[in-house]
């Protein structure tokens, strides 16, 4: 027990590939606020199905009343309306909204399943027992500003003409990160001071536009000040993205706190527990404290959240020692299913294969997890996955039990299936490289 393999054997519970795989966890999420269940590539299969199997029993049985996504805030409002029953069609027109790459990430068969299970978990419960849908990114600086803007025409038309001016200097050219660029180079007037003063007036005349509706209201209100906060920090990291990568990361990871306890809060104002279940990645999910992203001056939402309400917080990562993964090969590139090497040596997940116990869930707050607080490496795939340059590309140094409060290891997986499977889906699979 007091060598890291000898902790990993002594504390990792084998999966069985049933429902009591996840009691442990469900004890340990007794209590608290917010569960973050990360991923340690953002296109595995098994992690969207084991995280989906977690949130349908937080729900069920813990009266969690909220699912937050590493999305943008409209596409998942989208989705939201959908589980809502306010919609009518089928659960795949409501995933529409998630145009932006890396369309995959939430348009697969197992995020459909999820919001198909919610949609039906909703109509059967009471107002303050259902469920809601939230994207805490802020990449959507257009669509929200239009978002805004449909709500003040049907709320406060004068103020939907103010606000219409107001995001005009952001200067629709289509692209945000074409806008971030003329504005770093000051070929554009920066239109920060003007969303900044859209979103207060948002909010202190919120009072006056909930006066007729009562929680359909209250819920439109919400999203509308969502979409307004959204923009400003958007085109402040459209901004800053030619500058400072520190800086833009913790304006995201900042804008996903706020976001997730404003969502937490809105889901006590509805009558409801404001308990709320993450799926974001790793690296959003863990407390960077405990990261080699610490002395690049990068914080995290999990490290955030920590922060903020302490214990309430409960963070969970996922690890994979090899299979396949869907990615691309480069930004907005078409997604392949790639073959994932096997894990360095020296990382965390290196370890795990070493354990022999193939599949398993992990407390990390006990005693014994000690040894696991050693430093190593762990592996981050993100949308982009380029083997050919794997340890540069994608490994951190970290003390894992530090990171995370626990974790499931499945030592093999396979590549998350998008709805729309590109034509050489099957033929994509990048052959094995040479040892870097």
């Amino acid at each position: 027990m007091h060598t890291p393999l000898g902790a990993v054997r002594g504390l990792a519970q084998r999966l069985d590939e049933a429902a009591h795989d996840y009691d442990p966890l469900l004890a340990a999420a007794a209590g608290r606020r917010f569960v973050l269940l990360g991923e340690a590539t953002h296109g595995t299969r098994e992690f969207y199905r084991m995280r989906a199997e977690i949130t349908r029993r937080l729900i069920a049985e813990q009266g969690f009343d909220a699912v937050a996504i590493e999305g943008d805030w409209p596409d998942a409002w989208r989705a939201n309306r959908f589980v809502a029953g306010e919609t009518a069609g089928d659960a795949t027109s409501a995933l529409e909204g998630f145009q932006r790459f890396p369309r995959w990430m939430w348009r697969n068969r197992e995020f459909l399943e999820l919001i198909t299970w919610l949609r039906q978990w909703n109509t059967r419960q009471p107002i303050e027992r259902r469920a809601g849908l939230y994207g805490l990114d802020l990449y959507s600086l257009y669509r929200s500003a239009e978002e805004v803007v449909r709500y003040l025409e049907h709320v406060d038309p004068e103020q939907a003409e103010v606000a219409r001016e107001r995001y005009a200097r952001l200067d629709h050219v289509g692209d945000p990160q074409v806008y971030g660029y003329q504005a770093a180079l000051s070929l554009r007037p920066p239109a920060h001071d003007g969303v900044l003063r859209q979103l207060a007036e948002l909010r202190a005349r919120g009072d006056d536009y909930l006066l007729a509706d009562g929680l359909s209201a209250l819920d439109a209100q919400f999203a509308a000040e969502r979409n307004a906060a959204a923009v400003v920090n958007a085109e402040v990291y459209y901004r800053g993205m030619f500058a400072s990568h520190a800086e833009t990361w913790n304006l995201r990871d900042a804008h996903m706190r706020d976001t997730l306890l404003a969502v937490a809060e809105h889901g006590s104002h509805r009558g409801g527990s404001g308990r709320v279940v993450v799926w974001a990645h790793n690296s959003h999910v863990g407390d960077a404290r405990h990261t080699e992203f610490h002395r690049r001056g990068e914080c995290s939402l999990g490290q955030l959240l920590r922060e903020a309400v302490g214990d309430d917080a409960l963070l969970v990562g996922f690890t994979t020692y090899t299979g396949h993964v869907a990615a691309a090969s480069r930004w907005n590139g078409e997604v392949e299913r790639k073959r994932v090497r096997p894990a360095l040596s020296g990382s965390c997940e290196h370890l795990f294969h070493a354990s022999r116990l193939d599949r398993f869930y992990l407390p990390l707050t006990e005693a014994a997890a000690a040894p696991l607080r050693e430093g190593m490496l762990q592996r981050a795939i993100g949308v982009i996955y380029l083997p050919e340059s794997e340890r540069a590309s994608h490994y951190f140094e970290t003390r894992v039990a530090d990171q995370f409060d626990a974790l499931f290891h499945l030592d093999e997986t396979t590549a998350v299936e998008p709805l729309e499977t590109p034509h050489a889906w099957h033929g994509s699979e990048a052959p094995e490289p040479a040892p870097v």
